[in-house]
């Protein structure tokens, strides 16, 4: 549940009159799409409908960076996407076509660039340590005196300085020319200053004398003293907690917003900040409340709370719900049938896989963040005499198993602040699945470590208000989302096959479906409580686009034919089948083969590859980043490979498709109309307005081809049939954000609302857009179309349309209300939108 209710005036998280995106058109920048680029293609994207353009980080970034979310200056628009006049004639121009841009902003990391130059406040951090003016940035663990924990080494320090690796150089250093040439430290790629007076020592005691520690890179996960992104050690960690850091690394942006360049903005990773909605009230400020929306993941049924000044989420709670609104809850236990035959794993192993992946990653990937949160646990205890005599093993202990116990990414305790009731629940519910983990003897320092973790009184009173205190539950609040997405998204769910979809972002793996009564209850809550949240599909997060997962969630609808069709894969392939191919991967690759294929052409190789690579790794089970196992990978790849080529895997893989053309058709196209259609702003992320099967990145991040984008649209939306199912994408995608154009009111307005409509069918999803009540816009789609078929189509079945004449934007045919016999209403598509005539 949500913690407040908002009133009206209040509940949409920005000022009453800001700019509100209609819909949104996400865009990977870099240096090969530019914001040049990005207005060469306006005439496109004014075509499609989109309202808004939302960009791709557009700060300066680390040098060759082909995402940008890895920032290294805060004060200047990225030279390589085309600066600040680059963005604001972007800004100008697509003004003209009556659209706007919102950009997206990271608050809670900078890169670790090489050289380090590049990143100038790091690099004083480095040259001066703790007398840095910009010591203060960073999340560095200065009370331990160490110097700051650099591992970049390819082996141990020791064989480095005995191989005379490191070299004292003198250079320029780019970006401080004022100080002239000067002495730097210098390995291979990498380049660090060197601290004045030490440049004449042997270099064995100049090494020792920095305040920085050179170090293998080994060492980081159970070293290293700097908070970083997850466990990515070349992205520390930003204090934007301290108001000085805030309006260092938000001036840029917060200037943009205010002179209406852009019109708003995404915030990636908020959990991973010490007050996420302290942060955002500030941002909020900052902005006079422009509309902000924030990339929060929510745990099944977790609630963003409404008291946050943010229009709501970037829309991963939406997307797992509309893919399980569209797959049939029969298939379940059938491909729970197949996940055991081939990997062993039974129905109800998916906790005990989520419980295992995050203990590996609180032991080993992020050892070095658990065993600070110890230290600064067992230094509160040892210094009052009430709590002595808990031990620094126990109140590990019981750490570590409080972030294995925790569900979500964090409880939102703020210290100095009451906790709110959702807070202490959250943390009693960890505490009582950590009880029933540890021993009975650390059931006492369990309890200790929960009410420093609640900021309660306990041991002497009085000492609640303690930096340390202070300091423990924000870092444990911080840590609790690492464990979260390195164990969850980033292990256990590539480990668990069951059916892929469900393995996605923000997705609750153990709901498998969701009837559309569920469906439309949510649907009516987000309209009452996040009308402006986002809304989206696929994302340069998503492990499969949608298209992949509408294509695979199809596999429920004839789990059976499913599993008949992997048998035959076996065999087809047994006489090639190494003997280090597990079932897991094997699961998972029978369903990527499928769902990025279809009857006319499979996924180059090259990109399966790629993806096979980094499942096998991410999984963590034979082999790891920083483990590689190459005989295992070797083998998995070939085969892989080899199945991809067969002819006689081609040939079962066209009939599947021929078999479910029907209902790829159909999950298709309504997912992307459900979506646009629905309470919120919707995202179409880049290429996804057209069927574009992609992967986890860096895949989903590649070359669109506008152009012949922007030729299709042209005949689509002329009088041109479509000629294949993404074109068929193309049109609804175009015809819907045109139909949000022309009826704002019904989805942005102040007096929008939500209207589930009866349908005699459960195959047919329908709702009304309504401006005060009074039904605009109509969405029609159709759910299980397998199923659908088997029973013979819609036969009898209606739709009740509320009074008045209606026109299908998409098959262009006009309906009166009342009863509509649900076959004529969807006789040429799946899909329909009903605007009044």
């Amino acid at each position: 549940m949500t913690d407040v209710t908002h009133e009206r005036s209040r509940r949409l998280g920005h000022r009453l009159g800001a700019p509100v995106p209609v819909s949104t058109y996400r865009l990977q920048l870099n240096a090969d799409f530019t914001f040049a680029d990005a207005e060469s293609q306006l005439d496109y994207f004014q075509a499609l409908g989109v309202s808004h353009l939302y960009l791709s980080p557009i700060l300066d970034a680390a040098p060759g960076s082909t995402h940008f979310y890895d920032v290294v200056d805060h004060s200047r628009i990225s030279p390589v996407l085309g600066g600040e006049e680059g963005l604001r004639h972007l800004s100008w121009a697509a003004g003209e076509r009556n659209i706007g841009l919102i950009a997206d902003l990271v608050p809670n990391h900078m890169a670790v660039p090489t050289p380090a130059y590049f990143n100038k406040a790091l690099w004083s951090v480095l040259q001066k340590g703790e007398e840095s003016d910009f010591a203060h940035w960073f999340d560095v663990d200065w009370s331990s005196g160490d110097p700051v924990l650099m591992p970049v080494l390819g082996e141990r320090i020791g064989t480095v300085l005995s191989r005379e690796e490191l070299k004292l150089e003198s250079m320029v250093v780019p970006g401080f020319e004022e100080l002239g040439e000067v002495p730097v430290l210098r390995y291979y790629e990498h380049v660090f200053p060197v601290r004045a007076g030490t440049e004449n020592l042997p270099m064995e005691s100049l090494v020792e004398e920095q305040h920085y520690r050179l170090a293998y890179w080994r060492v980081a996960n159970e070293e290293l003293n700097y908070r970083r992104f997850f466990d990515v050690g070349s992205l520390v960690a930003v204090r934007v907690e301290d108001p000085d850091v805030f309006d260092a690394t938000h001036r840029v942006i917060v200037d943009l917003v205010s002179d209406g360049t852009l019109d708003g903005l995404r915030i990636d990773h908020p959990d991973g900040l010490a007050d996420p909605a302290g942060y955002v009230s500030q941002l909020a400020d900052a902005t006079n409340g422009a509309w902000v929306v924030v990339e929060k993941i929510l745990e099944d049924e977790e609630r963003l709370p409404t008291s946050w000044k943010t229009a709501g989420t970037t829309g991963y709670d939406a997307a797992w719900r509309i893919g399980a609104l569209l797959r049939d809850p029969a298939g379940s236990s059938p491909l729970a049938g197949t996940l055991h035959r081939v990997t062993g794993d039974a129905m109800g192993a998916l906790p005990g896989i989520v419980d295992e992946a995050k203990r590996e990653i609180v032991k080993e990937t992020l050892s070095s963040e658990v065993h600070r949160l110890a230290t600064i646990t067992h230094a509160i205890c040892d210094s009052d005499v009430r709590l002595r005599d808990h031990t620094w093993r126990s109140i590990y202990d019981c750490l570590r198993t409080l972030l294995v116990a925790f569900d979500r990414y964090r409880a939102y305790v703020v210290a100095g602040v009451p906790p709110k009731s959702m807070s202490l629940e959250a943390i009693a519910h960890a505490e009582a699945l950590a009880r029933e983990s540890l021993d009975p003897e650390r059931h006492e320092t369990l309890e200790v470590v929960v009410d420093l973790l609640r900021g309660a009184e306990v041991g002497s009173a009085g000492r609640t208000q303690e930096s340390s205190r202070r300091e423990l539950i924000t870092r444990f609040q911080q840590a609790c989302g690492a464990v979260m997405a390195k164990g969850v998204e980033d292990t256990a769910y590539y480990r668990w096959t069951h059916l892929l979809p469900l393995c996605e972002v923000g997705s609750p793996a153990s709901r498998f479906a969701m009837p559309p009564a569920t469906f439309h209850a949510w649907a009516a809550e987000q309209q009452q409580t996040y009308p402006h949240a986002m809304t989206c599909l696929s994302t340069h997060d998503t492990k499969r686009s949608e298209d992949v997962r509408a294509r695979l969630g199809v596999l429920s609808e004839d789990a059976d034919g499913w599993d008949d069709l992997v048998r035959h894969l076996q065999s087809a392939t047994e006489k090639y089948r190494p003997s280090e191919l597990d079932g897991r991967m094997e699961n998972l690759w029978w369903q990527i083969l499928i769902g990025t294929s279809d009857e006319s052409e499979s996924m180059e190789w090259e990109r399966l590859e790629g993806y096979l690579i980094k499942a096998m790794r991410e999984a963590k089970t034979f082999t790891t980043w920083t483990s590689v196992n190459d005989t295992y990978e070797a083998a998995v790849l070939k085969f892989a490979k080899k199945s991809h080529r067969d002819e006689d895997v081609r040939t079962l893989a066209v009939a599947w498709h021929e078999h479910t053309a029907s209902g790829v058709r159909a999950a298709t196209l309504s997912m992307k109309l459900i979506q646009l259609t629905m309470p919120g702003i919707p995202d179409v992320y880049q290429g996804t307005e057209s069927v574009n099967p992609t992967l986890v990145d860096p895949d989903n991040r590649r070359a669109i081809d506008f152009d012949t984008y922007a030729s299709t649209l042209g005949r689509v939306l002329g009088r041109s049939k479509p000629r294949s199912l993404a074109e068929e994408k193309l049109q609804v995608t175009a015809r819907a954000l045109h139909a949000r154009l022309d009826h704002q009111n019904a989805f942005t307005g102040p007096e929008a609302g939500y209207l589930p409509l009866p349908s005699s069918s459960g195959h047919a999803v329908v709702f009304a857009r309504t401006v005060a009540d009074d039904p605009q816009v109509v969405t029609v789609a159709t759910r299980v179309a397998l199923d659908l078929k088997n029973l013979g189509g819609w036969a009898e079945h209606t739709v009740q349309l509320p009074a008045g004449t209606w026109r299908d934007v998409i098959g262009r045919a006009t309906f009166e209300g009342g009863a509509v016999p649900l076959a004529d209403l969807l006789k040429n598509s799946p899909v329909a939108l009903l605007v009044r005539a």
